[in-house]
């Protein structure tokens, strides 16, 4: 039986068939519509390489999860949870009959880490593999792991729409494209880009499209608001207006699949789930508002938020594809033909830009600890790793090496973030806890303007529970309760009803986000409210006039990125709640804390109660350790400059010679220069810095038995003979060298009196470097720069006798400067 007959797949099934009897690792491109998700994998039930066992089938969404199941079961003329099953979170349809499952990402992420040989599966298929999703790229890397030391049985199918063209030659394995059969479909563009709200725009190409085309209207939009409003703006039209997100009970999801019963034409407005997987009956038009939301993770504040921004070029494709599914098609972008050559080509991938706090916990409990030693097709970048570590260390997760502990392997049962799952493992209440977890996951059923307090979430919540007078978005608040329900059947606790205790509420936060517990900040006249500092150092800042400006202390839940203020970085808090003092002191910890203090210019030494960056008690630190000071004080001279200490003339000059020498003879010598002073500052400075506290302190250090600690002691004769400080010129005086930077000349400033008779320029450096000689006038001023003495005095000595023997009638000026006898005395001490 063929169950791809009259599908595009149908021509390329034999080739799938034959490079997964031969290959552990195939990849098949196939364009949406072309059955790859609903018929191929009932084709391959039969091969004899899967005989006697499974195929799990791995699905980005839970929504797509669900709906190619139920595809892959209509096939075979069955329901749902006989040869074709699904599992996704907190959902299963399966039984002992089952081939077939269909799961979603992070189900076959638990599966493996429970059996990493997958016993009983012989093909795990990862679909829509172009979204390159976090889940999906640590899938693969897992699954070759396996293969290579485990199953060499295993196979793996990769499929997607669209895959990037270096994937097969990267990857060094078979590739199999379905040029598919999609009807053409009309791209229609804006004469320019519209400005104001999308909801709106979209709206309007709505009723343009009802009017213009049969069939049903697929629109997109980047997030629930959005179609909420575009919906409210179309009640008046003829056709029923259906939404389409995750967050949608499945239910109602399962309306906007298929065919109005009544059929009445039909307006889906879906954000970009419905851009992939799923198949929408009927659908002859589509509708591309543009925009995409995604979660973007910031490295630098450690805080992940929702951006909305341009949608790339291959998902207006995918988007606009949807159109020529069952025939020729519409699609209307709502940007011009000219914006659309400047959209960037594709998403980064999830690697490349997420929180990697899951995906680090994953590997630890692996038992790979390091991620460069598995095979990436985007190796985690190292920063983002480390950042992770530092929250899962936090956490209890990892130990001080980065191995999974006890409570890291326990929160790997929790499927959520480790965050939450580390509220739900540890908190003393688990009906609040249940119901904590479930409000930070869920959208806010609080209207604008209701205030950051959680805890009225939670009052709100257990209102609806109750059946009192609801308060918030009864939707919302009925998803939240699913998922609590969820939570309180893990954690075997029942539901609780009361008021919540709204420090209780701040202890469990402060579980889940532990650098963001915040202490008000301290103002010119007291604390200053509204504005808190959290643990990881960063400032934040309530909504103008919110009831929880007045705290002391907050656990913080949701904040952005930061905006301008109070000299730095300022996040906006969204959700928080009161947290007591004494939870903080509970999780504090003394330390030593020696730092500088630039703006009284003094050493701070004291003993500190610290939560991250938040200081809760201080007391005086009595004995100073030296490594301590070297090290605070280093700091403070790289921060602040060199010019912090004070280099004498004979400091300078020790400088300047041995930088000569390196210049001119090479490394060898010891790099005097800024950059190598800062660099080595513990080791030269730190020995001469006992009781310095104090700027007055830095600048009383004598310089120059600390750089010369630097010399070897080999060296020390070296320099005196290379780079001497004086020279002896023909009067008998030792004349002192002035040495420069960057290995220039260093200058002999000297009386040309005193050189009569000289014929060769002074040197240094053995005879390899010419000094440039200064030639003063008996009152010491510079009268002629060379390093050509035989040339001055064949030349222009006889300009400067002619200037200056007026000038100087008491000092020699002989007419012939090579017989004369040199000297530093006048006329008159001759005679």
């Amino acid at each position: 039986m063929s169950f791809s007959a009259g599908l595009p797949i149908a021509d390329v099934v034999g080739e799938v068939r034959a490079a997964l009897a031969g290959h552990p690792l195939v990849l098949l491109q196939a364009p949406p519509g072309a059955g790859k998700s609903t018929a191929l994998p009932l084709e391959l039930l039969g091969e004899a390489w899967l005989a006697g066992q499974k195929m799990v089938v791995l699905q980005p969404r839970r929504m797509a999860a669900r709906a190619v199941a139920a595809r892959l079961a209509a096939g075979l003329g069955e329901d749902v949870g006989g040869t074709v099953g699904y599992r996704v979170r907190f959902e299963s349809r399966v039984s002992p009959a089952t081939r077939i499952e269909v799961v979603t990402e992070g189900i076959l992420t638990r599966r493996l880490q429970r059996d990493p040989e997958l016993a009983g599966v012989g093909l795990v298929v990862l679909d829509e593999f172009h979204e390159r999703s976090l889940n999906a790229d640590l899938a693969l890397a897992l699954l070759r792991e396996v293969q290579g030391a485990l199953r060499d049985d295993l196979r793996v199918l990769v499929m997607s729409a669209t895959l990037d063209e270096s994937l097969p030659a990267r990857l060094g394995v078979p590739f199999i494209r379905s040029e598919g059969r999609a009807f053409p479909v009309d791209v229609r563009y804006l004469p320019a880009d519209p400005t104001g709200r999308v909801e709106d725009a979209v709206a309007a190409a709505v009723r343009r499209a009802l009017e213009e085309n049969e069939g049903d209207i697929l629109a997109f939009l980047p997030g629930m608001r959005e179609i909420r409003g575009a919906a409210g703006k179309l009640a008046d039209v003829d056709a029923v207006v259906l939404p389409l997100y995750g967050d949608l009970p499945v239910r109602e999801q399962s309306r906007a699949l298929v065919p109005d019963p009544a059929g009445r034409r039909k307006v889906v407005l879906a954000t970009n789930i419905a851009e992939t997987s799923l198949t929408l009956q009927g659908v002859r038009v589509v509708i591309d508002g543009g925009l995409s939301r995604s979660q973007v993770f910031d490295p630098g504040s450690g805080l992940s938020r929702l951006v909305t921004g341009r949608v790339t070029r291959d998902a207006a494709t995918q988007r606009a594809g949807r159109a020529g599914r069952l025939g020729p098609g519409v699609a209307y972008r709502l940007w011009s033909e000219r914006t659309q050559a400047l959209l960037p080509a594709a998403r980064p991938p999830e690697m490349l830009e997420a929180d990697l706090a899951p995906l680090t916990l994953e590997l630890a409990q692996w038992g790979t600890p390091d991620p460069t030693s598995l095979l990436w097709l985007d190796a985690p970048p190292a920063p983002r790793v480390q950042a992770a570590r530092e929250l899962l260390t936090g956490l209890s997760a990892l130990d001080d090496t980065g191995r999974v502990t006890l409570e890291g392997s326990r929160l790997l049962d929790f499927p959520t973030h480790p965050r939450l799952a580390h509220l739900l493992s540890t908190g003393a209440n688990g009906a609040l806890a249940a119901d904590v977890a479930a409000l930070l996951e869920e959208r806010d059923p609080l209207p604008a303007g209701s205030g950051v307090d959680l805890s009225e979430r939670v009052s709100a919540l257990r209102a609806w529970r109750r059946g009192g007078p609801g308060r918030g978005d009864t939707s919302v608040l009925e998803r939240i309760e699913r998922l609590s329900k969820q939570w309180r059947k893990i954690l075997n606790v029942p539901p609780d009803d009361t008021e919540p205790d709204h420090l209780e509420v701040g202890t469990l936060v402060s579980l889940a986000y532990p650098e963001r517990v915040a202490l008000a900040r301290e103002g010119a006249s007291g604390l200053a409210r509204g504005r808190f500092l959290l643990a990881s150092g960063q400032g934040a800042v309530l909504p103008e006039g919110d009831a929880l400006a007045g705290a002391r202390a907050l656990a913080v839940a949701h904040l952005d990125a930061g905006s301008a203020g109070w000299g730095q970085a300022e996040g906006r808090i969204f959700l928080a709640a009161p947290l007591d003092l004494s939870t903080l002191e509970a999780r504090a910890r003394w330390a030593d804390a020696v730092r500088w203090d630039s703006r009284t210019g003094t050493l701070v030494a004291q003993q500190e109660q610290r939560v991250g960056a938040l200081v809760l008690d201080t007391r005086p630190l009595r004995d100073l350790p030296a490594g301590k000071r070297v090290e605070a004080l280093a700091s403070a001279v790289r921060g602040e400059g060199l010019h912090l200490l004070n280099f004498t003339p004979e400091a300078a000059q020790f400088r300047a010679r041995v930088d000569s020498l390196r210049h001119w003879r090479g490394e060898d010598w010891p790099d005097l220069s800024d950059a190598g002073l800062l660099a080595t500052l513990e080791d030269w400075l730190g020995p001469h810095l006992h009781g310095v506290r104090t700027r007055d302190d830095l600048a009383r250090v004598n310089l120059l038995p600390a750089l010369q600690s630097l010399l070897p002691w080999d060296r020390a004769r070296e320099l005196d003979d290379l780079a001497p400080m004086h020279l002896t010129v023909p009067s008998g005086s030792r004349i002192r060298l002035e040495y420069r930077p960057d290995g220039q000349s260093p200058i002999l400033a000297v009386k040309l009196q005193e050189l009569f008779g000289l014929a060769d320029t002074p040197t240094v450096n053995a005879g390899r470097t010419p000094v440039l000689l200064h030639l003063l006038s008996p009152a010491g001023r510079p009268v002629q720069v060379t390093q050509d003495l035989r040339s001055f005095w064949n030349s222009s000595y006889f300009e400067v006798r002619k200037d200056l023997r007026g000038r100087y009638p008491k000092h020699p000026w002989p007419d012939d400067p090579w017989a004369h006898e040199p000297t530093r005395f006048t006329k008159k001490r001759l005679t």
